[in-house]
């Protein structure tokens, strides 16, 4: 009996551990929206492209702009940045060890927006106005 509990808790520890607990607490990456779309079979999940600025090599004799794929738990935020896709973002995300399907498809999970602008750099919103709630 105590064993299986033992075992039980353990399992539990484990779980809230690899899915539930910040790898990395939380860091920003900015860039240009390329796309935020509602996407799934089962689980519908928020999905995003953040298109980086540099250039990047894959592979010797190529080059290509490095790229942040993220998750949006938040459906407000989705939709603020869905409605403002291409501008320039500064987002906030953390980072955990592992994903879950009702939470999307990636281990960077996108909690609020730091800053946007515009194509012409101009602050396009306050950022107190674009954190999710």
């Amino acid at each position: 009996m105590i064993a299986t509990i033992v075992i039980l808790l353990g399992l539990i520890i484990f779980f809230y551990w690899r899915f539930y607990f910040p790898f990395t607490g939380n860091g920003s990456k900015d860039g240009f929206l390329n796309k935020i779309e509602h996407k799934g079979y089962v689980f519908k999940t928020w999905e995003g492209t953040l298109m980086q600025v540099g250039l990047k090599s894959a592979t010797p004799g190529s080059m290509q702009s490095p790229t942040f794929e993220f998750s949006v738990t938040n459906e407000d935020l989705a939709n603020k940045l869905q409605a403002n896709s291409g501008k320039y973002f500064n987002l906030r995300y953390k980072e955990f060890l592992g994903t879950l399907p009702w939470r999307g498809h990636s281990k960077y999970i996108v909690d609020s927006i730091l800053s946007m602008r515009d194509a012409n750099g101009n602050e396009a919103g306050s950022p107190n106005l674009l954190k999710a709630q």
